[in-house]
């Protein structure tokens, strides 16, 4: 007599659950299993990531050498030069390495510590854009006690805010997900381990887990994004203000960069994580991910070199006298 016959549908169903619960690994989903095309998009995703060591890399340099730049607003961008590093790192080196091996797995712990680092590090870059809108803010609102009001102290506590409550939130979601059984399937549709895909190969409910990117994430990229919002409402209100065309343009300029870095970053985002399950594409996803992942950190230091006239004189001053 089978033994699965004669225990109630529970009792299988709980056995089954707990044999399946021991996942060693999970294959990611690759971008393409052709290898004429894989090579291609290795070669293509290297020089990207190279890009964008590069560029984040030297407005790392130029603001650390250069004493013009030692102000909140530089400051502030030498951590998204940082985050613009790191978010990419925690994903493409296992990218590079699946389209060259053909492998497409990852161990369960790498896939645990790449989501809970990506989802930081997003996180983290949510908090600092408000903080980088809040200092553009009060450098053309209050232009006379700007060094005041954007003191040292608050600065440090600004950025160490952002850093903390971006990995503390992580860690939620990272327990949320990783303490789900999986029985269904170790493929994550998607070419790094993120929540949602992740969450979709978990056989228990994922309800809570869901619930809970969409309120806390909710409750705190809404709250972020608010702060964003507001700032520049006044920034607009206060340039509009100003009577002539030259301070116009002056004041605009401090502040265009970093608004097209938040409309690249949270178009994506808000599309990748603040959206029912049901609504997800794979193929949509993967394409919107890369745009967040890969394509912006590389773009950041492009927007904001090619627009501020003082990081390009600093990059001037740090590699002209090394050409001498």
């Amino acid at each position: 007599m089978d033994i699965h016959q004669s225990l109630p549908e529970s009792s299988s169903l709980s056995i089954e659950i707990e044999n399946s619960t021991i996942v060693t690994e999970f294959i990611l989903m690759g971008l393409s299993d052709l290898p004429a095309v894989r090579f291609s998009l290795f070669a293509a995703f290297l020089l990207i990531y190279l890009i964008t060591l590069l560029g984040n890399g030297t407005i790392l340099l130029a603001i650390a050498a250069d004493s013009h730049l030692h102000n909140p607003m530089y400051f502030f961008l030498s951590n998204l030069s940082m985050l613009d590093v790191f978010c990419p790192t925690a994903t493409v080196p296992k990218m590079l390495e699946n389209l060259l091996t053909e492998s497409n797995t990852i161990s369960f712990a790498g896939c645990v510590l790449q989501l809970y680092f990506l989802v930081a590090l997003a996180g983290t870059e949510v908090f600092l854009l408000a903080v980088m809108a809040y200092d553009r803010y009060v450098a053309i609102s209050n232009p006379l006690r700007y060094t005041v009001i954007m003191s040292k102290r608050l600065c440090l506590q600004m950025v160490a805010g952002t850093w903390i409550t971006g990995f503390l939130n992580s860690l939620l979601h990272s327990v949320l997900t990783f303490t789900l059984p999986y029985c269904k399937s170790n493929r994550v549709n998607q070419y790094y381990c993120d929540i949602p895909p992740v969450l979709a190969l978990s056989c228990a409910s994922t309800f809570l887990a869901e619930m809970v990117v969409l309120i806390v994430g909710g409750i705190f990229g809404v709250g972020a994004f608010l702060v964003t919002l507001v700032s520049y409402v006044h920034i607009i209100s206060t340039i509009l203000r100003i009577r002539s065309a030259e301070g116009k343009r002056k004041a605009f300029s401090t502040c265009a960069s970093h608004l097209m870095v938040v409309c690249l970053f949270y178009g994506t985002t808000i599309f990748t994580y603040i959206r029912p399950s049901s609504s997800h594409h794979p193929d949509q996803d993967r394409l919107v991910s890369m745009l967040y992942g890969v394509i912006t950190p590389m773009l950041n230091p492009l927007i904001y070199s090619l627009r501020n006239k003082e990081v390009k004189g600093a990059l001037k001053r740090v590699i002209t006298p090394k050409l001498r």
